[in-house]
């Protein structure tokens, strides 16, 4: 069987170009006017500033100071999608919670997820719940604490409600849930208008 010529297999080339280009300006568009997660409530930081938030990156870390010295970091991002049902936002938020109070080198170190509640709003679960003696202790294999679902139900509550003292509560969740799929969708444009770009030049 004779091979393509070069001038046809130029041909098919340009229209493979042409009909890609086609379906990333389709999807640019949709999303672009899609406005997928205008109508959510947006939640606010209350005492929380920005520390780092990169366009590029992942995540977004929060930190907060209060007057007794003690502070409080959040670093959050999003986990993978559950496909559980119908919801707006389709990924949790995996958040990770220090605190540390002056003097002391301990850190409390708290992993959580945040989900879209049923009707409205968002919540928060404990998964861990870590005593670190110092930050030199993040890597090394030391007793940080049991499992969290093991420890008394009203213990958990507890631990629950001394994060929420401390800001973490609905509107801080409300916002990371909010601010991070936005924060997604708008690397996702931005991934699509770059290769575009570089199809289009070729």
């Amino acid at each position: 069987m004779p091979k393509a010529s070069p001038i046809l297999r130029k041909g098919q080339k340009a229209l493979q170009d042409l009909n890609l280009l086609k379906i990333l300006n389709s999807e640019i568009t949709h999303e672009l006017s899609s406005n997928r997660f205008q109508d959510n409530q947006s939640g606010t930081l209350g005492d929380f500033k920005v520390e780092y938030d990169a366009p590029q990156s992942h995540d977004v870390v929060l930190r907060t100071k209060f007057e007794s010295g003690e502070e409080v970091a959040v670093s959050a991002l999003l986990g993978p999608e559950t496909f559980v049902r119908e919801s707006r936002f389709p990924r949790e938020v995996l958040m990770k919670v220090c605190l540390t109070k002056p003097v002391l080198c301990s850190i409390l170190q708290f992993d959580c997820r945040v989900t879209e509640k049923h009707i409205e709003g968002s919540d928060f679960d404990i998964r861990n719940a870590y005593y670190l003696q110092s930050s030199t202790c993040l890597g090394r294999p030391l007793y940080r604490g049991p499992m969290f679902s093991s420890l008394d139900p009203q213990l958990q509550v507890a631990l629950k409600e001394y994060l929420v003292a401390r800001g973490i509560g609905e509107h801080l969740t409300n916002y990371l849930l909010l601010h991070l799929h936005k924060k997604e969708q708008d690397q996702y444009v931005n991934w699509l208008q770059k290769l575009e770009s570089m199809v289009a030049k070729s």
